[in-house]
């Protein structure tokens, strides 16, 4: 049951005739499972927090540094050194009290992803490392938890939701394969405008709502993309790989 206090709070998104109170208290229900408080991470924490998920885990190995900031507004100069995670957690509790945040200061892996991930309503990742990103994808089909997938370098930034245990739908393996070598995008290396960042965490914490509460044409089986360079925006349909060792096996 939603408090008045929540009521007045999210007054402006429960009036859409299409999310309502039942929406919002799908959402004060739902646990999502944020992989990674970086560039996407922390404008999608933001506005989940604010949104009215109900519980937030935010997994991050990583600390502060200074060349964070300049998209990573969760952060200040103060916070350099810290456990993302940690911050990003407080930062949550502070942006809406009615939100559980739990931090996870360890890196996601094989051996570990099932454990942390188990439990979540949706998993929302946008992590910079390929190895975790198919750990992540793997626990997320074993788990059966739709998967969010975000991602930016430079200019451009992909948004994806998957459900590869389903028997129509593919899982983030069918788009990107299992090169074990594939280098994850790396902003020190790439660049990446702060505010496309923004953008694409804003736009991945919408999605997450739509999943969570059913309203609008779902992302599931579709990759949207965005060129910020200059501006385009498309959406591509993914097929299931009949070959993929994830979801196929």
């Amino acid at each position: 049951m939603l408090l008045d206090a929540e009521l007045d709070r999210y007054a402006r998104q429960i009036v859409l005739p299409q999310f309502g109170g039942a929406g919002q208290a799908r959402l004060k229900a739902a646990h999502v499972a944020v992989i990674g408080a970086g560039g996407i991470g922390c404008p999608a924490i933001t506005y989940l927090a604010a949104a009215g998920v109900g519980r937030l885990t935010i997994v991050d190995h990583d600390h502060v540094e200074l060349s964070n900031l300049q998209r990573q507004p969760l952060f200040t100069d103060a916070d350099i050194g810290a456990a993302k995670a940690e911050v990003a957690a407080a930062a949550t509790r502070r942006i809406n009290p009615h939100v559980e945040a739990v931090p996870v200061v360890q890196r996601i892996d094989g051996g570990n992803a099932a454990t942390v991930l188990a439990g979540a309503s949706l998993i929302l990742d946008g992590c910079d490392n390929f190895d975790t990103r198919l750990a992540v994808n793997a626990a997320a089909v074993a788990l059966h938890i739709p998967l969010l997938s975000a991602a930016i370098g430079a200019f451009e930034g992909q948004v994806a939701l998957y459900e590869g245990w389903r028997a129509d739908a593919p899982c983030y393996q069918c788009l990107v394969g299992a090169d074990p070598d594939r280098e994850g995008i790396n902003c020190a290396e790439t660049g990446v405008m702060g505010a496309l960042a923004g953008m694409v965490g804003t736009m991945a914490a919408l999605e997450a709502v739509r999943a969570l509460t059913g309203w609008g044409s779902g992302l599931t089986g579709r990759l949207a993309i965005i060129d910020m360079l200059d501006r385009r925006w498309r959406e591509v349909g993914i097929a299931k790989d009949p070959g993929c060792p994830t979801c196929q096996a």
